[in-house]
């Protein structure tokens, strides 16, 4: 059984100034503590959203222009972050490119954002909505969203604004190629017969879950 294992370090630095009736923050804005964090897994291939201490923890195997893929944001999206913030349940996330016919195309532009996203000013809740967002607004054979595209998205679902420059960028977070054959691997493993995605595998229980119950998530969280 594979696990995921995270060392996260947080710093905040705030100088404040009081002038006459006025207060200014200097200072570099880091995310709050309280807040679920976002990291890159030790393998280097997964993104992880949540605290490191949550009693569920799964795996999400996704390619941006699966639609099914986007149905299972647009079901279950709002729960997930809802689990990530209350600290029940933390989530990787490993992106694949198999619909992509150029190097560079939508399905690794989007997860290279992912990766770029990875960062202490970005809360685990953020980067669930931030997957929201992406692949609700896909585009399934098409040239997908723009970096500019994809950091507007960053934008309005809240994310810091240096978060938002990163992502606008477009630079390289991961090394695209040697990521979708590593969680490909990973998802072999898991299912050999019917390996597609979307993928739920359950790290605590060393199982893959069935998304097409509609109380998955629900009987996941309980268990």
């Amino acid at each position: 059984m594979r696990r995921s294992a995270a060392v996260v370090v947080l710093a905040l630095t705030v100088l404040l100034v009081a002038v006459g009736c006025t207060r200014q923050v200097a200072g570099t804005a880091h995310r709050d503590p309280a807040q679920p964090p976002v990291w890159i897994s030790e393998d280097g291939y997964g993104v992880v959203a949540g605290f490191v201490d949550a009693p569920v923890n799964i795996e999400i195997f996704t390619e941006p222009q699966c639609t099914h893929c986007a149905d299972l944001q647009a079901d279950f999206g709002d729960q997930l972050a809802y689990y990530i913030g209350v600290g029940q349940l933390r989530v990787t996330y490993r992106p694949l490119i198999f619909l992509d016919e150029t190097r560079d195309g939508h399905s690794a532009r989007v997860s290279n954002a992912l990766f770029l996203a990875a960062d202490d000013d970005v809360t685990g809740t953020q980067f669930q909505r931030f997957v929201a967002e992406l692949w609700l607004n896909q585009e399934p054979g098409g040239t997908g969203p723009s970096d500019d595209e994809i950091a507007d998205m960053a934008q309005h679902i809240g994310m810091s604004d240096a978060a938002v420059r990163r992502i606008s960028t477009g630079g390289s977070a991961v090394n695209i190629a040697d990521m979708d054959a590593i969680n490909f691997e990973f998802l072999y493993e898991i299912d050999n017969l019917t390996t597609g995605t979307p993928t739920v595998y359950n790290l605590t229980a060393d199982e893959r879950l069935d998304i097409y119950d509609n109380d998955w998530l629900l009987k996941l969280v309980q268990s």
